[in-house]
């Protein structure tokens, strides 16, 4: 007797970045910050009072709402919260679209969750190619025939940013649509659209801590929108779990939006090591994507990517490579700390050298 549905039969489910236990790892496959969270979390969890666990937490999130509403200029009307912005996507799906209908449309390479909602979901998928460079194809998303969109910008895994005014064309040529913006690295560049949800009732934006704030452990996201949005999503949240951000989770991220001198030191170092270590991938043989992330995404012209991975794992440093179409050839790589990427060096050059003497020996 099989007592599992359909769906989880049949669906496939999104494959997290590995955490392997059997040694100590040089973790580059995640995207997690290098950096602790600011002094004040820190703190925070040293004064926490345990004895409030035994309480239900706010269920509205309100001190971390009303903090989030201000470092956007809104009103906490137009924020939601959840636990990490994985759920606050995975809320948008039947939030704004429905099982018979025209569907989600994304782009053919991105965030590989959003094809997972849509299965779990039962919301039909309309995939929109990307160029043969991995461009964001503004024309196709501007007259796609769907329910709304999801665009990951800067977009994952390839680091590529759209183009604001694209992106306004797209949001004005479909104002009967919802368009969803996953901002979840849009702190390492100039590219965010959060200004422009006032102006646009369709936009919801969603963006997280784990990466700019150092707090992937804590697992907290939101969305900010149009009031008719975020109750959309707070109506769906309360039919699944109404205590979605637990009490540790809240005050740890309140804290960390205190601290903005914090935050923007660690976000400007891992930009300029992300720079430096673009050019240095190039300099051994590696095409690197011009990158608006905390990570780069890039192929070798000579070493397979799959052999390139499993060669580094052997050596202790985690990168994440894709085994599937289009991007097989590429490996991402997380922009760690200095001693982090210089040891990624380390190993390459040492990958490179060997398969370079492998070669010569064989021609021999």
């Amino acid at each position: 007797m099989n007592y599992l549905s359909k769906i989880c039969r049949s669906i496939q489910p999104y494959m997290a970045g590995e955490q392997p236990q059997d040694r100590k790892y040089i973790k580059l496959n995640t995207n997690e910050n290098p950096y602790p969270p600011c002094p004040g979390v820190e703190e925070f969890i040293k004064g926490f009072d345990c004895d409030r666990l035994k309480l239900y937490p706010d269920p509205n999130s309100t001190a971390l709402v009303t903090k989030i509403a201000k470092k956007h200029g809104l009103s906490p009307k137009n924020v939601f919260v959840g636990n990490g912005s994985d759920e606050v996507l995975a809320m948008c799906f039947p939030t704004f679209f429905d099982k018979v209908g025209d569907g989600v449309a994304y782009a053919d390479v991105t965030y590989s969750f959003y094809k997972v909602w849509a299965k779990m979901f039962e919301i039909p998928s309309v995939v929109i190619p990307l160029s043969d460079e991995f461009r964001f194809d503004a024309g196709a998303f501007k007259q796609a025939k769907c329910q709304g969109m999801i665009i990951c910008n800067p977009n994952a895994p390839t680091g590529l940013i759209a183009n604001r005014l694209d992106l306004m064309a797209i949001i004005e040529a479909n104002p009967e649509k919802i368009i969803i913006i996953d901002e979840a690295y849009a702190d390492f560049c100039n590219c965010s659209m959060a200004n422009y949800v006032t102006k646009y009732p369709n936009l919801l934006i969603v963006r997280t801590f784990s990466k700019s704030y150092s707090l992937a452990g804590a697992r907290c996201g939101y969305a900010i929108g149009d009031e008719v949005l975020i109750n959309g999503l707070k109506t769906v949240k309360d039919s699944i779990n109404s205590y979605t951000v637990d009490r540790l989770t809240e005050g740890i991220a309140v804290k960390a939006l205190e601290n903005s001198k914090y935050f923007n030191a660690q976000v400007d170092k891992i930009i300029t090591t992300r720079e430096i270590y673009a050019d240095k991938l190039r300099e051994i043989g590696f095409n690197v994507l011009p990158s608006s992330a905390n990570f780069l995404f890039a192929k070798h012209n000579e070493i397979k990517a799959s052999e390139l991975y499993y060669q580094l794992k052997k050596q202790g440093v985690l990168v994440r490579h894709f085994n599937q179409a289009r991007v097989d050839d590429y490996l991402r790589i997380t922009i760690g700390s200095d001693n982090e990427m210089e040891a990624l060096m380390k190993a390459l050059n040492k990958i490179i050298s060997d398969a370079k003497t492998n070669v010569k020996s064989e021609e021999e």
